[in-house]
């Protein structure tokens, strides 16, 4: 979002609000943008013993939010969901500016929810979360993503298979993706995994030819250009960047943060665009069972849905809401 604005709004100014101790404190800077920093945390549900703290944490969070708008003074604040953004929303709502929320996940989180009333706009990426908000206005304007991430039309049978769990991995895929390893490289000429840092050692015990598996990847929008088909998690960043690629998915969510992920993994079925694995039942067995069932027909459905479901321009049409809410302030 942040270079989408420099590069619209040339003459704007752009302040970016992050967490002591977040990784923007790095990447920010680096990038070139103005950042400033409020100690905040989060609720914690699994661990109760550390909310102990909120009380100090959450007055002291809003002061130093009402600080950095009466300092710079916008004309409008985007939250782009979580924890992180309520003390600068609260403060724009304090003072009377007005704010745009950000939702990525179908299930809109609890700082979502608490501040999503007196917003000016939802920004949504899933269909389906307009009927979990009460606010005034919702538009599904998807995931703001890095460039790179271009359609094409995926080959049919598929060729080339892309796995993976997320930036940290997942453990269950990794095992059913190296159990199932003979009968994928049978199938396909190339299986792409990004397994994660925790799967090196496994990375290191099944090379094989047709297999490449990988720690880690900057670029995923390379990976995905030359795939035909991805098996994934269900995180919302995945599936904005294969839906704007206009991949077939098998979706394999996570159960962690309260099933958000199963939210998101039945949206994209709903669309047409995914098939989809529980976690439960995942195993070599049910990953080669489900690809293998994908015919030519469904696979070719799942690419339109798919593609049909895409934002490329998510980025655009957070600007042109900021920007509307922005000129009736005036």
């Amino acid at each position: 979002m942040a270079r989408a604005f420099r590069v619209e709004e040339p003459g704007g100014a752009l302040l970016l609000v992050g967490r002591v101790g977040g990784p923007e404190e790095k990447l920010a800077p680096e990038a070139g943008f103005e950042l400033e920093t409020v100690r905040i945390q989060g609720l914690d549900r699994d661990a109760v013993w550390k909310n102990a703290a909120l009380p100090a944490v959450i007055p002291a969070a809003l002061r130093s939010g009402l600080r950095i708008i009466d300092r710079f003074r916008p004309d409008v604040v985007l939250g782009m969901g979580g924890y992180v953004m309520a003390p600068a929303v609260a403060a724009a709502r304090i003072r009377g500016i007005p704010y745009v929320l950000h939702e990525k996940d179908v299930r809109p989180g609890l700082a979502t929810r608490m501040f999503a009333g007196a917003a000016a706009a939802v920004c949504t990426t899933l269909p389906g979360t307009e009927k979990r908000l009460k606010t005034r206005r919702v538009v599904q304007t998807g995931v703001p993503l890095r460039e790179g991430f271009q359609p094409r039309r995926p080959l049919v049978p598929p060729r080339s298979l892309l796995v993976t769990g997320g930036s940290q991995g997942a453990r269950n895929l990794n095992l059913a993706v190296w159990g199932a390893l003979e009968e994928l490289t049978a199938r396909f000429d190339e299986v792409v995994h990004v397994a994660g840092r925790q799967g090196a050692t496994g990375i290191a015990e099944h090379q094989r030819d047709r297999y490449r598996g990988l720690t880690f990847t900057g670029d995923m929008a390379l990976l995905m250009s030359s795939a035909d088909l991805i098996v994934s998690r269900a995180g919302v960043g995945t599936i904005a960047e294969a839906t704007a690629v206009g991949l077939p998915m098998v979706l394999v969510p996570g159960t962690f943060g309260g099933g958000h992920q199963e939210e998101n993994a039945a949206a994209m079925a709903d669309t047409g665009a995914a098939s989809v694995i529980k976690d439960a039942d995942l195993n070599p067995r049910t990953l080669v069972a489900t690809i293998a069932g994908l015919d030519g027909a469904r696979l070719d459905s799942m690419a339109k849905g798919s593609a049909a479901a895409g934002r490329r321009d998510a980025a655009q049409r957070v600007l042109n809401v900021l920007r509307e809410v922005a000129s009736q302030r005036k």
